[in-house]
């Protein structure tokens, strides 16, 4: 671990008060309650969450919904007396909040204020960029607003490799944002944001990784995340995978691609943490990219009766019972966690 990494976990250890930490024993004890009993029970609020803050985007990636135009739900921003309401309810408990969901988060306007109202209540903050909006101006806005970690996506380490993927995208406009980002760092005097470079593996730009490594190094990012394809519609996609069975999360059979791991009937995600989209609908996790699971909307209710409520609870119930059974699970690599 180097010395980045190790400020990063000083960060979130910062962040944590009594209150956040018992909270955090509460859901632990519940899942590992629930799992182990297969009857649902819930103690605590989330740990976790993801804010949506819009679901536009600049880019046309072809395995996003938000680059494919595809969402059945609607195009919009993130308003601050929301993104104020849910944290002024949870701010005791709440410690991690992921500033992205589906779409371009530096497109809202108002993104480096709501960054800052969180981090003024000490909850570490967090964002995924495509990096083509890090001017100096709102580089130097988000490295003030306190933002802990932000990931820039960089899937190409050459304009033809990097635009196969980030369609509509410019590799100069990458390296330029992160230099910006890096540049307010050093000129504010300050920790953050723990800057990542992320890069997804495909068979079109596998061979690129040893040149990325040198380039992450020289360019001076804090740490570099190798990471696999997430597919959309993933069954017939099997020839955009890597060589690499390092690099996927899919086997191939015949053709067609299938996910990894086995569905567990149980998920940590579903007791730690929920999504939140823009217009207040809160759903299960970020593999529910449509919201087509809603489990309440935080405009006419508070976010504990959603989360306490029997929607919600049914759905944990369902993944207790049968997670073959839910959609959303079927492309899932992560959701069961903590002693699974």
């Amino acid at each position: 671990m180097n010395k980045a990494q190790l400020i990063d976990q000083w960060q979130f250890i910062k962040s944590l008060s009594a209150s956040k930490i018992w909270n955090a024993s509460l859901i632990t004890v519940s899942y590992l309650w629930s799992k182990w009993t297969k009857k649902s029970r819930h103690w605590g609020d989330p740990v976790a969450m993801s804010i949506e803050p819009t679901t536009s985007c600049n880019l046309r990636c072809p395995e996003c919904p938000s680059g494919l135009r595809s969402f059945s739900r609607p195009t919009g921003m993130l308003q601050e007396d929301l993104n104020k309401k849910v944290i002024d309810e949870l701010k005791d408990t709440l410690s991690y909040i992921t500033y992205y969901f589906q779409g371009e988060p530096f497109l809202n306007p108002a993104f480096s204020r709501m960054v800052k109202y969180a981090s003024d209540h000490s909850i570490y903050t967090a964002t995924s960029t495509n990096a083509h909006y890090l001017n100096d101006k709102n580089s130097r806005e988000i490295v003030n607003s306190g933002l802990k970690r932000m990931i820039i996506s960089i899937d190409g380490i050459e304009q033809d490799s990097y635009g196969k993927y980030r369609v509509g995208g410019s590799l100069d406009k990458v390296l330029e944002g992160t230099r910006n980002i890096l540049k307010w760092k050093k000129e504010m005097n300050s920790q953050t944001p723990f800057v990542v470079w992320q890069f997804i593996v495909f068979n079109h730009n596998e061979s690129e990784i040893p040149e990325l490594k040198r380039l992450a190094k020289e360019v001076g990012v804090d740490h570099l995340a190798i990471k696999t394809a997430q597919l959309y519609n993933f069954e017939d996609k099997a020839d955009l995978l890597p060589k690499n069975p390092k690099y996927r999360r899919y086997q191939v059979e015949n053709g067609i691609a299938k996910i990894k791991n086995k569905l567990l009937n149980h998920c940590w995600r579903m007791w730690h943490s929920c999504v939140l989209t823009w217009d207040g609908r809160v759903a299960p996790c970020c593999f529910d990219k449509d919201a087509s699971h809603q489990l309440g909307q935080i405009d006419t209710n508070g976010f504990r009766s959603i989360w306490k409520g029997e929607s919600y609870n049914s759905f944990r119930r369902l993944v207790l019972k049968s997670r073959t059974n839910i959609d959303i699970c079927q492309n899932c690599s992560e959701g069961t966690k903590i002693w699974a």
